[in-house]
């Protein structure tokens, strides 16, 4: 998969892959990045599918529907890509923190929602719920931050909420922050985020500390 890796400044920091929104490609989120752990090593992934001529990581059928084939196939290549990434770049393959926003939100939320283990923790920014009926495994421990919009046409609070129960019913550790700027990523989000990734992961120090 066509990625940028950027090594990190401290041992032990959280390698962040980044996930971006449909029609981005693999520079969108460095500056979130940047504000959410500048010490980490970031792996940043281009999505694999073309929706007219705009990078996605997942077919969709329409818009909120989601091809679900696909998507299970492309959320164990995008599974089995980390594997190799690891590898290749010597980084804990246990110690992988996502980061996503709108679809690349989805197919991390399925990576949690398929395999265990597969994630340290998740920031989903404007996630949905990526498929229903699905058996999750545990995510005992797993933190995960959802950003959310009280006005998203795209997702909308009913659906964030369902998620939340979903993912908290299986073990992680969710928490929610809400914004009134539609389905857009805004900068106190971002910074709600990176609160929340201090918080939970360390940075600088503290993390050291922590760690």
């Amino acid at each position: 998969m066509k990625h940028i890796y950027r090594p990190g400044k401290r041992e032990g920091a959280p390698v962040l892959l980044l996930l971006h929104g449909t029609g981005g490609t693999e520079h969108d989120l460095l500056s979130v990045a940047d504000a959410v752990s500048s010490d980490s090593a970031v792996l940043s992934v281009r999505g694999n599918v073309l929706e007219n001529g705009m990078p996605r990581f997942f077919r969709r059928l329409a818009e909120g529907v989601f091809d679900l084939e696909d998507l299970a196939f492309r959320t164990k290549e995008l599974h089995d890509f980390l594997d190799e990434a690891a590898a290749q770049y010597g980084f804990e393959r246990g110690n992988v923190v996502a980061i996503g926003y709108s679809n690349g939100a989805n197919i991390a939320g399925s990576l949690l929602f398929r395999y265990e283990g597969t994630l340290k923790g998740a920031i989903l920014h404007h996630p949905m719920v990526p498929q229903r009926g699905l058996q999750l495994p545990s995510l005992s421990g797993v933190p995960v931050f959802i950003g959310a919009g009280e006005n998203d046409p795209i997702c909308r609070p009913e659906e964030t909420e369902e998620l939340e129960g979903i993912l908290s019913g299986a073990g992680a550790e969710v928490s929610v922050h809400w914004e009134r700027a539609g389905h857009r990523l805004t900068g106190t989000e971002v910074a709600e985020a990176a609160a929340w990734f201090a918080e939970r992961f360390g940075t600088g120090e503290e993390g050291q500390a922590k760690s």
